[in-house]
């Protein structure tokens, strides 16, 4: 079954608000992929996110980004009036997001939002029940842990008050009274943003297109997972890890990266039968059609670094949990559709984990043109079960990838290619893509909009600019989704 889709993140879409979000632009760009012929909408993790906006880096595992959720939506339940919306300041640029100003006023539009709901006495109705009822296992713990966030000054809870940072149960009874109407603030947004979401993934999927979500395989240190349930993380007597995750040196960098998140506690996860990872992807395909799998060879062996280490280039290898904990996930939901991010050096244990796990891995085509060299990553190398991409969110844009090649690599890139000229060869590579071997093509967004640099998502190992970009307003033409749909027919995707 050969498919198309468009890696396109929520943030980036047009709104009028800052960011983009669960709202109309979403469902009028669910409907440019269907008459692009496009049957796959890739997006990025839809946590929320803290200082950075990484969302690799989430305060739940479980929870949804309060960023997304629509507010011309909220309008129309009359949860906000547009005056409310529009006395905040979310940013000017149409094109960029501004955090700094989202963060605030994103958080105070929606204390509105919830007074108003206090008023129609929402938290009484059936719906909202039933949905408190149903994500309890992980909603409570989030809702404080980010009340006490706020009460604490927004400090890693590491830094919170003896008593509540180990979770005493005096210390929890205690802040659950003087906090309940924080908490309550905090189940509200979840159940806006999982209302909204669910509406828009119904929408999709109705029109024959289907969402590739994107689990990332660590989370944060300061999230409600690691302070909620210490157990499943490799942490001392007071907390601290023992280790975090990172990458050891390579090409790209001489010390490594240093990512910081907690490592898993294996030993303890094999003895649970691996339940907090069942119930975790188990929550991802309720929220998702197809699952990406971030960093998938750290599930063969994963990078150890002392912590307190300045760099990553100090770690060594541990053995993760190999297939033994697919096979559990499998035996309790059943086959799923994941895609394993199985990119970087690859050792043979690695290659075979996929292998053995059937999983489709990722051929990414920027990769591929290193002069002369016969990367694996070059169209005629692809197999079947795999999804070929231009590029990723990590990766610069196709055009901008051309632009940033010396001579040798240009020369190569037109040789293979056939064709002169940055336009020419960026459609080109789009349609090695589309035409590879490969099950599944998926391209950026930017690819098909003829975006350059300008419009790249993320510099992996920089900080402060990324995950900034949003798409102009007028980019889906019509023009556009017809060509698009003319290749995906011509390369046999429809």
């Amino acid at each position: 079954m050969r498919r198309q889709g468009v890696l396109m993140p929520i943030f980036s879409l047009p709104s009028p608000y800052g960011i983009g979000t669960f709202g109309k632009e979403s469902y009028r760009f669910v409907d440019f992929l269907k008459a692009a012929g496009q049957r796959l909408w890739q997006i990025l993790p839809l946590g929320p996110t803290g200082y950075g906006a990484s969302p690799y880096q989430s305060f739940s595992t479980f929870a949804g980004n309060s960023y997304l959720i629509d507010l011309e939506l909220l309008v129309e339940e009359g949860y906000l009036t547009k005056e409310q919306c529009d006395s905040f300041d979310f940013g000017e640029d149409l094109n960029q997001i501004d955090y700094e100003k989202l963060y605030i006023a994103r958080d105070a539009v929606l204390r509105l939002a919830f007074a108003k709901a206090v008023e129609l006495e929402v938290e009484e109705t059936v719906r909202y029940q039933r949905f408190l009822e149903k994500n309890a296992e992980w909603l409570e713990d989030f809702a404080l842990f980010m009340a006490l966030k706020g009460t604490f000054g927004g400090k890693c809870f590491l830094e919170w008050d003896e008593e509540i940072r180990f979770r005493k149960k005096e210390a929890l009874d205690h802040y659950r009274q003087e906090l309940s109407c924080e908490i309550r603030y905090y189940e509200f947004v979840q159940f806006l943003f999982f209302t909204q979401w669910r509406a828009l993934k119904e929408y999709a999927n109705e029109a024959g297109i289907e969402i590739v979500g994107d689990i990332p395989i660590y989370v944060a240190f300061d999230s409600a997972d690691t302070w909620a349930c210490p157990d499943l993380f490799l942490l001392d007597e007071d907390g601290n890890p023992k280790g975090v995750a990172g990458c050891p040196p390579d090409a790209f960098s001489s010390t490594g990266q240093l990512w910081g998140n907690p490592l898993y506690d294996w030993k303890y996860h094999r003895f649970t039968g691996f339940e907090w990872w069942i119930r975790r992807m188990a929550h991802c395909y309720e929220l998702y059609d197809v699952v990406r799998i971030d960093h998938f060879r750290g599930f063969d062996e994963y990078w150890f670094v002392p912590y307190g280490d300045e760099t990553a280039q100090n770690g060594h290898w541990e053995e993760g949990p190999g297939l033994e904990l697919f096979e559990a996930i499998e035996e309790k939901l059943g086959k799923k559709q994941v895609i394993a991010e199985d990119l970087g050096f690859l050792t043979e244990s690695v290659i075979k984990l996929v292998k053995d796990c059937n999983f489709p891995g990722m051929k990414i085509l920027q990769f591929a043109f290193a002069p002369w060299q016969n990367s694996v990553y070059l169209p005629f190398l692809h197999i079947q079960n795999c999804v070929v991409y231009t590029g990723t969110h990590d990766n610069e844009t196709t055009l901008g990838f051309i632009q940033s090649r010396n001579e040798e690599e240009r020369a190569f890139l037109e040789e293979y290619l056939g064709c002169k000229g940055e336009k020419e060869l960026l459609w080109a590579l789009i349609r090695a893509a589309m035409g590879s071997v490969s099950d599944t093509s998926i391209i950026p967004m930017q690819d098909f909009l003829e975006l350059g640099n300008e419009a790249r998502i993320n510099t992996p190992s920089t900080f402060g600019e990324n995950w900034k970009w949003r798409m102009d307003k007028e980019a889906l033409t019509t023009e556009l989704a017809d060509r698009m749909h003319y290749l995906t027919r011509m390369y046999g995707r429809i």
